[in-house]
């Protein structure tokens, strides 16, 4: 009877040891709205204003921002490791897959950083900025407006070597695009409705140059590429392509956030394989449709979708930082 009650006793002890460190496990990684709200009550609106003052400088704060949030969180998650500047050349901003990110995304982000630590110094990390500032960035051009998650912890690892394979690249077909995102905990319909981003910003030519001469040896245009639409391409982008023409990534509405870019890839005009391709397949196609329909079934989607984005990979506690300077690690 004793050695019976010890029993259920070591077992019971073992059941509430697992459940603890479940829970722990559960609450180091849990992000909350208002995280911020006794420490830091004004960071929303401070970061708000620092970002319209930089979108009254340039348009490009708004894609450039919205694309280093998405690089941020698909390499070591997101824990604004991006942002670390190297002077050797080896930080993640530097590998090949970033160098196209324009400069300012980083310093949207910097600028914001610099007006919170006037306010509250030493307490909002870098990582919680940035997206807060992607949040606004999309609703200043007519996104919809979304609250942000935040108590993320900036990361302390950031290396060009890690990035290589972890960003989908324009020539992505459906189950490469699908199989990536499902690793980050993303489904079908939530990168779907993430690629809707590219209805802002631009391209260079080279990186889809490939879709208007060199498709295929039987058709060295891609087909699936309405022909007004590749003539158009080929007109900004001659054979020997400038690497540094940009291109809009969505040509009729490219400064406003809605769901023409879905209206495209009905028409063929999707300017990456990546994005056609959602078009082209039956898996994928009845989701474009819809969004293309309805701009509040993609708004809603989009704001869950991008919720899910911003809890990949988070740091909290002690697994990261609180950084004074986003470009640099504390010493």
């Amino acid at each position: 009877m004793g050695l019976a009650f010890r029993w259920k006793g070591l077992v019971l002890a073992v059941i509430v040891a697992v459940a603890a460190t479940e829970t722990v496990k559960r609450g180091k990684a849990q992000l909350v709205e208002n995280f911020y709200g006794s420490k830091c009550p004004n960071l929303e609106q401070i970061v708000t204003q620092s970002v319209q003052t930089k979108i009254a400088q340039t348009f490009v704060t708004i894609p450039a921002t919205l694309r280093l949030f998405f690089h941020d969180c698909f390499v070591e998650g997101c824990d604004a490791s991006v942002l670390i500047a190297s002077p050797n050349g080896d930080a993640e901003k530097d590998a090949k897959d970033n160098l196209s990110l324009a400069g300012d995304g980083f310093d949207t982000v910097v600028k914001a950083k610099q007006a919170v630590e006037n306010v509250c110094p030493g307490i909002v990390s870098c990582a919680d900025i940035l997206a807060l500032a992607t949040r606004d960035v999309v609703n200043l051009v007519g996104g919809p407006q979304y609250s942000v998650e935040l108590g993320r912890r900036d990361g302390l690892i950031s290396q060009a070597s890690r990035v290589a394979g972890n960003l989908p690249e324009p020539s992505f077909n459906l189950n490469q695009l699908t199989n990536m995102f499902a690793t980050h905990n993303l489904t079908l319909i939530d990168m779907i409705a993430l690629s809707g981003a590219h209805t802002l910003g631009f391209s260079h030519c080279d990186r889809f140059a490939n879709r208007l001469y060199s498709f295929s040896p039987l058709s060295p245009t891609d087909p699936s590429l309405d022909p007004g639409y590749a003539r158009q391409l080929m007109d900004a982008c001659p054979h020997n392509v400038d690497p540094s023409v940009a291109i809009n990534m969505d040509p009729k509405t490219p400064q406003t956030f809605d769901n023409v870019y879905y209206q495209n890839l009905i028409s063929g005009k999707g300017l990456f394989t990546s994005d056609q391709v959602l078009f082209t397949e039956s898996e994928s196609q009845p989701t474009v449709s819809s969004f293309a329909t309805s701009g509040a079934e993609f708004n809603a989607t989009f704001i869950r979708a991008m919720t899910k984005l911003g809890r990949v990979g988070v740091k909290t506690g002690s697994d990261g930082e609180i950084r004074r300077d986003c470009t640099t690690f504390n010493s």
